[in-house]
């Protein structure tokens, strides 16, 4: 970490760090903000770490529209797409003005109990409602827009961004979405009907997921935060106000990170 500061020190830029993060820097030289701090006062956000890492700062950061520059040390690093071995000579130009710019939607998510919001979270990837880990299929009400969809049995239902596609949705059987596609898919997870398929359906729909039966359920928000889902409780997802900015390096592509990260092209004839 000190090593990318005063690299970025010796480019002309002015460091800050992310309080939590300083905290675990012995001996920092660098002012240390809040993310608060952070969205009021800085230019770019610069984040090293894996896709997690991203998916927590992004979504707080969305409110401030300050645009992001992800560098990997994770594993497959969808979102954070610099490898950390030759940042700097990746950085040199996009901090010289060249780049690409790409816009990430997010959801914005609610639990609602006898008409009041008892749970209110962004996700960036999916709004994930799971049956409890003990408890057999939960029946969800599916409706969106003003139009009821159906009632599905199922271990859980996945409602997933284009960003998340190549996430939890992809293992589920869900398809890929490109990234300027205003859309979302639904997929469900070990349906017990077969006939029951992903759909891609248009994000200015709201979505409504009304638990029907089924114990110990509950709503998962990029797998990051997690609320309780009880008997007659709805999870209504809807288009969020925010996105998300990120910055790649001049010439990206978001199918050279498909090729790369999902391994396309690999193998022998």
């Amino acid at each position: 970490m000190e090593d990318i500061g005063a690299f970025l020190e010796s480019q002309g830029c002015e460091v800050s760090v992310e309080r939590c993060t300083a905290e675990e820097i012995t001996h920092s030289r660098y002012a240390a903000l809040s993310v608060e701090e952070i969205g009021e006062r800085c230019d770019l956000g610069l984040v090293v770490g894996g896709d997690g890492t991203m998916l927590g700062i992004a979504r707080q950061l969305a409110p401030y529209g300050v645009p992001l520059i992800g560098i990997n040390r994770g594993r497959l690093g969808f979102i954070t797409d610099i490898p950390l071995d030759n940042y700097r000579e990746t950085l040199v130009p996009m901090l010289a003005g060249e780049y690409e710019e790409d816009h990430r939607s997010l959801l914005h998510a609610q639990v609602i109990r006898e008409g009041a919001c008892v749970f209110d979270a962004l996700a960036m990837n999916d709004v994930v409602v799971n049956r409890g880990a003990t408890s057999g299929m939960v029946e969800l009400r599916v409706s969106v827009g003003n139009h009821f969809v159906a009632n599905q049995r199922a271990d859980g239902l996945i409602i997933a961004s284009p960003t998340g596609s190549t996430a939890y949705s992809l293992s589920a059987g869900g398809p890929l979405l490109h990234p300027s596609i205003p859309g979302w898919v639904l997929v469900p997870i070990a349906p017990h009907t077969l006939s029951n398929r992903p759909i891609l359906l248009p994000d200015a729909d709201e979505i409504s997921i009304e638990l029907v039966s089924g114990r110990d359920a509950s709503a998962n928000f990029d797998m990051q935060s997690l609320a309780s889902v009880e008997i007659g409780d709805r999870v209504v997802v809807r288009r969020s106000d925010y996105h998300v900015r990120f910055l790649h390096p001049r010439g990206w592509s978001y199918f050279d990170t498909l090729r790369k990260k999902l391994h396309w092209n690999e193998g022998g004839s």
